[in-house]
């Protein structure tokens, strides 16, 4: 089977504007998420948390939310068992964006990763905001700075800046210069969400929008390549 739905959101995740996650409840054929806070771990993970249950039920889906936040947690079975039998799971990124360091050093080579692998393999639906959208690339972006350093590689063949709309234009231009060539750039700004579907390939939704650059000139989602 091929892989399901993938939704990488540039931050402000559940919030106006996030229209996309009522499609993707409808991909899921389900009416619970699997949401888990792991990037926000020394943000507020519990005040993350309570957001996405009231926005969740506002789209008539409840909320379980496994603690995530350590390694001695991305080991747990019990965890690993609750995220491979989601049919949608949904990694947070948090008020700030969060830490996609601490997320790849808690879940890099662990149990929570191969479920979540695992059930998105499946062709169940897999999201993930600010921070927790860019480790998943083979190349991650390194918000802090603009330059690369080595993401969980779920994704690879092109990367992702989120919150492309807080960027200044030097550290934009710093990412775009630095990328492997003909390696696309995709920035996505906060509430919205560059989403694949395998028969429908890649689009834009949200209240924002997508920017995709490959080799310095802009481009269009044309240039990403296609999940298989």
């Amino acid at each position: 089977m091929s892989k399901g739905p993938l939704c990488l959101v540039g931050g402000d995740e559940w919030s106006d504007g996030c229209d996309f996650d009522a499609a993707l409840l409808e991909d899921a054929n389900t009416d619970t998420v699997v949401v888990l806070t792991t990037a926000a771990a020394y943000e507020n993970p519990k005040a993350l948390v309570e957001r996405a249950e009231a926005y969740f039920s506002g789209l008539g889906a409840k909320v379980v939310a496994p603690e995530l936040y350590s390694r001695r947690d991305a080991m747990n079975p019990s965890t690993a068992e609750v995220i491979a039998e989601a049919r949608f799971v949904y990694l947070g990124g948090g008020s700030s964006g969060g830490s996609p360091m601490h997320v790849r050093s808690v879940l890099s080579d662990s149990l929570a990763l191969e479920a979540i692998i695992a059930t998105w393999h499946a062709g169940n639906v897999l999201a993930a905001s600010a921070a927790s959208g860019s480790v998943l690339f083979r190349h991650m972006v390194d918000t802090r700075g603009g330059a690369f350093t080595q993401g969980l590689a779920l994704l690879d063949g092109f990367t992702m800046i989120p919150g492309f709309d807080e960027w200044s234009s030097d550290k934009v231009h710093r990412t775009i210069d630095l990328a492997p060539p003909g390696m696309p750039v995709v920035g996505v700004e906060r509430r919205s969400a560059l989403i694949h579907r395998s028969d429908a390939g890649w689009s834009s939704e949200g209240a924002g929008a997508v920017h995709v650059y490959v080799g310095g000139h802009t481009a269009d989602l044309n240039a990403l390549p296609p999940l298989t």
